[in-house]
């Protein structure tokens, strides 16, 4: 997996019975056919194992990745093209995906879907330093379980840099989030928190519809 270049992207997909779903995940190209690979057990999976379809949304708003880690899954989502499938209303771009092939695993099946749409929805601004540093600490809280805590904390420090030079009230929000679980996962450590230095966020930004 690592040779492959990994987009970091929303995946909405819907439930057997209606009910929508929101997960970051990395994506990638492989065969001409576009990869997921969620781990076991997951909804996504069964999702796309059901319907057979999923949509991966580009997103520029670190608020959803960081939101669908700290509990907070309720992101606007419209109606694609293919009946059942759902995209991020507030997406640059889409692909809706129809599954193909699926290369079994115990842990961490590969899910090979084959592109059936794939539109625009607004101009991508650029890349930003906070963004990056936000995404980053997602990860890292996916992770918290198997990391030791220096680890954590160290890496918190690097990133915080980012976000004290280039984070916009949204980046600061998403960041917010994200500190707050790190803070409570290690609270449970002999040692103290992270110190930190982040500018607090002036008022709650409304999410973009």
């Amino acid at each position: 997996m690592s040779n492959h270049f990994i987009r970091e992207v929303i995946v909405t997909t819907e439930s057997a019975h209606g009910q929508p779903h929101i997960a970051p995940m990395g994506v990638w190209e492989e065969g001409g056919l576009v990869t997921l690979a969620p781990f076991r057990p997951s909804r996504t999976l069964d999702n796309v194992l059901f319907k057979r379809l999923a949509v991966v949304n580009a997103c520029d708003d670190v608020r959803v990745f960081a939101g669908c880690l700290t509990g907070r899954h309720e992101w606007p989502l419209i109606a694609g093209v293919t009946p059942g499938a759902l995209r991020l209303a507030d997406a640059v771009s889409h692909q809706e995906l129809e599954l193909v092939r699926i290369d079994d695993d115990p842990l961490r099946p590969r899910l090979r879907c084959r592109v059936t749409l794939e539109q625009s929805h607004r101009p991508f601004i650029g890349f930003n330093r906070a963004r990056a540093a936000v995404l980053e600490c997602a990860i890292l809280v996916s992770r918290l379980d198997r990391l030791p805590a220096d680890k954590i904390r160290n890496e918190l420090s690097y990133l915080a840099i980012a976000i004290d030079k280039t984070a916009g009230p949204a980046e600061r929000e998403a960041w917010e989030w994200l500190l707050q679980r790190i803070e409570t996962h290690l609270s449970a450590a002999p040692s103290s928190p992270p110190e930190v230095s982040v500018q607090p966020v002036a008022a709650p930004v409304e999410r973009r519809r």
